[in-house]
């Protein structure tokens, strides 16, 4: 056993996007997805919500799998799997709603076993195992879930009624927001968020504001950590081969733009040292041959 110094790793974010419908959650995560890796391609959506993210497909070229009926966790799972397989570097479910109260989900598994309390025993470790497959997912993870609905009657500046729709309690399993690094609850349909869960201290008790890429950009500064870089450079110093340079690289390709520089330098160097010891290995091999050549 050894104390160290706490030192924040590279993490992979786990973010949550809720509000009611109409919000805005889609087009949120495609921008935060689109700020944490500045490639549309490494983006996937699994989409629940009858082919809503086509709608964004101007965006850019990101990746859509569609997931219908039965909303089994199971399926959630094997979607996360082939995302993953696919080199993905963010991965949105949008949303995971359905795999709580949607047809095929928990809830609707939960009674057709009966709806019993102790059926919850069945069902709780297909739950969990769900989420774990968020939790340990390789990939950064964004899921929006759905609010249920409220509405209020409030007067504008001019004095004017008007019914104005609120989103209440999230659809999913109580407690799923404490697994986050960050839970952003869009609160009107001007696409405005507040932080309810916040590990990062970037969102907690700030104004609201507008989701947008510059979002990503910062959660995943926040993710790497200055102690992280500092790391991974003297990694790549003390790196002996060029595969493992080639190891690295594509360990830490999500910041791929700060250490590409710092990869060609050392590889130069590696290819340098090799180009010498081979010229020094022919130099020896040829004073040993014209040597034995004088002794014949």
């Amino acid at each position: 056993m050894k104390l160290q110094v706490a030192q924040r790793e590279i993490i992979k974010l786990r973010i949550g996007l809720s509000g009611a419908s109409g919000f805005g959650k889609t087009y949120s995560a495609l921008l935060l997805a689109y700020g944490i890796t500045n490639d549309w391609t490494k983006i996937a959506i699994i989409d629940t919500e009858n082919n809503s993210a086509n709608l964004y497909a101007n965006l850019g070229d990101f990746n859509v799998l569609q997931l219908n009926e039965p909303y089994s966790p199971e399926r959630y799972i094997q979607a996360i799997r082939a995302c993953e397989n696919a080199k993905m570097e963010v991965i949105i479910i949008d949303s995971i709603t359905h795999e709580w109260q949607g047809k095929g989900g928990c809830l609707e598994i939960h009674e057709k076993l009966g709806g019993r309390f102790q059926d919850w025993a069945k069902i709780t470790p297909r739950h969990t195992a769900f989420i774990d497959a968020i939790l340990q997912s390789k990939c950064h993870v964004i899921t929006t879930v759905r609010r249920k609905i409220d509405y209020s009657m409030e007067s504008d500046m001019n004095g004017k009624t008007k019914v104005v729709k609120h989103g209440t309690k999230e659809i999913t399993r109580e407690g799923f927001e404490y697994e986050l690094t960050v839970n952003l609850e869009l609160i009107n349909d001007k696409h405005l968020a507040k932080a309810s869960k916040d590990r990062t201290g970037l969102f907690m008790n700030k104004p609201e504001f507008v989701i947008n890429s510059t979002t990503g950009k910062k959660l995943v500064e926040w993710g790497q950590g200055i102690y992280s870089i500092d790391k991974i450079k003297d990694e790549i110093n003390e790196c002996t081969t060029i595969e493992g340079l080639r190891h690295l690289y594509n360990k830490y390709h999500f910041i791929k733009s700060q250490i590409q520089p710092l990869i060609i330098e050392k590889k130069t160097e590696l290819e340098n040292i090799k180009t010498h010891l081979l010229n020094d290995s022919e130099v020896l091999n040829h004073q040993k041959n014209k040597k034995n050549g004088n002794h014949n």
